[in-house]
């Protein structure tokens, strides 16, 4: 008495319909709306690098990793900064961590700031730990806060005099 019309073939060529499972059976395979289900964290995206023959005119922000190669002019905010060998900074640099290979003209502030062998830094640091390799080449005054990323802050804690904190000028070749 009744016949397939042609408008549900597709549909049938694909796969009967007697065999999928009915609509009903979904909601119960997906958790309840009380229930939580974790999901993996996203994975960290690797660092952006700017090449050693790129050069950069302006400021550069990312709440990324960062790794330069080429000359900058202009200030840098990032998490994770890492000045080549070959690299030039102009400008104030600021992340919670700075590794310095190269050189960076300019005030560095940093939670970890880390100079290797090969940095130069002409310029403030600003930080909440320091590590100067031998053989690095730094000029230029270092001072502690709690919080060396905000700058309207002194990092000091409260009744001590801030220019105590602040070490004198130094011109030093480590090594």
């Amino acid at each position: 008495m009744f016949s397939k019309s042609k408008i549900n073939e597709p549909a049938s060529r694909s796969g009967d319909d007697s065999t999928a499972p009915a609509p009903s059976a979904a909601p119960s395979a997906s958790p309840s709306p009380g229930e939580f289900k974790a999901s993996a964290p996203k994975p960290k995206p690797p660092a952006s690098t700017l090449s050693a023959d790129l050069h950069i005119t302006g400021n550069i922000k990312t709440s990324g990793d960062i790794q330069v190669e080429g000359t900058v002019e202009g200030d840098i905010r990032a998490h994770l900064l890492t000045v080549g060998e070959s690299a030039t900074i102009k400008g104030e640099v600021t992340a919670d961590d700075v590794v310095v290979n190269g050189r960076i003209i300019g005030r560095v502030r940093g939670l970890k700031v880390r100079l290797t062998s090969t940095a130069r830094v002409e310029g403030d640091i600003i930080h909440k730990t320091i590590a100067i390799e031998s053989g690095a080449h730094f000029e230029g005054s270092v001072q502690r806060q709690d919080d060396p990323l905000n700058p309207g802050r002194q990092g000091n804690k409260p009744g001590t005099n801030p220019a105590s904190a602040v070490q004198p000028a130094a011109k030093a070749d480590v090594g």
